[in-house]
């Protein structure tokens, strides 16, 4: 396998690497309680997930 003859520059690096970042989650709106939430997953505040009660989920007072 072939080794480089010269090191990469800095910018050239970061040119590569320009695309890396994270980017946040997308949120969606629940319908049976209007909290946001991860789309395609149970709300962790009420427990509906497309309209009927998947998870119970106790009341923190």
């Amino acid at each position: 396998m072939a080794n480089p003859k010269r090191r990469h520059s800095q910018k050239r690096t970061s040119t590569r690497r320009a695309h890396d970042a994270l980017s946040k989650h997308s949120l969606s709106e629940c319908p049976n309680c209007h909290e946001r939430k991860m789309p395609h997953r149970v709300c962790p505040q009420c427990g509906y997930y497309k309209g009927r009660e998947v998870v119970e989920v106790e009341e923190t007072s």
